[in-house]
Order: C-alpha cells, then structure tokens, then sequence
C-alpha cells in the first residue's frame, strides 16, 4: 500500500507518504531535502528568462535554436530513462517538470521569431521542432496513465526489495538497460545543447537577450541535484560503487554540463558590456558624418 513503512523500518513517515520514498536515517533525508532544493531551483530558473525575453523582445536572437531544442531532446530523453530504468522518484518529478519548462521556452522563442519577422526555420529545424514537441507531450500522457494503472511503478527505491543478505552488484534488467541507453544518450544531447548557445554569445559578442538568473539557478540546481542522488544510501546488499554505476548517466548529466555552464557564465562576464546594435549604431553615425 502507499505509505506503508512494512518495508521501511525506522523511515521518515511524511517522506513516505508524499513521495512513497524510503529515508532511514539523515542521510537519506538530506537526500530528499537536496532533491526538493533541485526542483525549487529548476522551476524558479525558467522565469528570469521568461521575464527578460519580454522585456527585451529579442529572445529569438538571444538564444541558440540549437541550444532549445538540444535541451529540450535531453529532458525528454531524462524523462523516459528515468522511468524505464527505475530511478529515484524524485529524478522522474524533476524530469517531468524539464519538459514543460522547456515547451514553454520553446514556445516563447517562436512567439518572438514570429514578432521580430524572422526568416523560416529550415526544414530540419521544423521537423525537430515538431517531433520533441509531440514526443514530450505523448510521453507525458504515456507517463501519467501508467503512475495511474500502477503506481508502484514511481515507488523507485522505496520498495527495498532486495534480500539482506544478498550481497553483490544488483543487476540490470532488461527494462533498465533501455532506460539506462536512453539517459546516456540524454547526457550527451545536454552537453552538446551548451555549444550552440556559447557559439552564439560569441558570434553576437553580447549576452543581452539572456538572463544569467536562468543558468545560475540551473547551476545550483544541478549541483543539488547530483548531491542528492549521492547522499541516498545504496539498497541493501548493493556496493556505493554498483548504485553510482547504475545512476551515473544522470550523474554525468546534471554534473557534466556545470563545466560548460561555468564558460557561458565567463561569457557574460566578459560581454556583460556589450549591446547588440551598438556597432550598427556607430557605423550609421559615421556614415552620417561622412555625408555631410
């Protein structure tokens, strides 16, 4: 039954009934509060951005296309491995939430693509576009309908199922294997979608367009992330180095891509002058100059 502590001696009760997670003892109870902070900080990330883009109203030339969609293709892909591959139930909360944040950025962006008179996106952009859009919306309508028919199916660790004295790495099964493919190939698609966004600053020589607010929550969100999945105490009879084994794609994803973080945050420092149009500006004042 959900909440039942039968299988959880000893655990955190409120833990269990609202996220149907085991916590025994601190550790895993920092685990939870560090996850919490993650989401906190992933849903706060997304309306800097939202609110710069109005503000602005170059959203479209702010931000890489590339950077989007590659964002939106990992959170995907995050989403449908953590489920497949039996992930913390917090790791498929915060998945879900990617999703939508990044459907509505999407959104966002075309809406000022539109405004501004931009050009059409080619064909392969279109296609993406479309694809990850029907993609996340099928996956997410797939998702809920199956934590409805079986929700143990979210439960994750909770359940301990393993004996206590097994010892040994616990092993994959088939469905995990897939999951754990899938979170693989999402850790790439977030490590590639930063190169796109760091090219662009450069081309522009300017940040301006993009708030610094989104990719320092995003930052210290990843950074909870990853700490949290850390903290959590390994199933019993599973070795540390077995449960980092089998969470290390999304380890990798919300660790890995810090590094690249750290360079678009040098590029705003570097740029934190720069304006778009300045150089237009000075070229049409000296053409002025140079007519008269």
């Amino acid at each position: 039954p959900f909440g039942n502590l039968s299988d959880c001696p000893n655990g955190s009760r409120w833990i269990m009934d609202v996220f149907n997670e085991c916590a025994q003892d601190s550790r895993d109870v920092a685990s939870v509060i560090l996850g919490l902070g993650s989401i906190g900080c992933f849903i706060a990330a997304a309306f800097p951005q939202f609110y710069q883009a109005c503000r602005t109203g170059i959203m479209d030339q702010a931000l890489s296309i590339y950077f989007l969609l590659g964002w939106l293709g990992g959170d995907l892909l995050n989403l449908i491995g953590s489920f497949l591959a039996d992930q913390l139930p917090l790791q498929v909360y915060t998945a879900i939430y990617y999703v939508l944040a990044d459907l509505g950025m999407l959104s966002l962006y075309c809406y000022y693509r539109v405004k501004n008179g931009g050009r059409a996106y080619p064909a392969p952009i279109n296609a993406a576009f479309v694809f990850l859009s029907v993609g996340s919306l099928g996956s997410l309508s797939l998702l809920g309908s199956a934590s409805t028919e079986d929700p143990v199916t979210f439960t994750g660790r909770s359940l301990l199922s393993a004996p206590q004295d097994e010892l040994g790495p616990k092993p994959f099964s088939r469905t995990e294997i897939i999951g754990f493919a899938i979170g693989s190939i999402s850790s790439v698609l977030y490590l590639c979608s930063r190169v796109p966004q760091i090219c662009t600053n450069y081309k522009r020589k300017s940040t301006s367009g993009v708030s610094y607010s989104l990719f320092a929550l995003v930052m210290l969100g990843n950074s909870l992330y990853g700490l949290s999945v850390l903290l959590k105490n390994p199933e019993p009879g599973q070795a540390q180095g077995d449960y980092i084994l089998h969470h290390l794609p999304w380890l990798v994803g919300s660790l890995g891509v810090l590094a690249l973080d750290v360079v678009i945050s040098f590029q705003f420092l570097v740029y934190r002058k720069g304006r778009p149009g300045s150089l237009e500006e000075r070229g049409a004042l000296l053409g002025e100059q140079d007519e008269s």
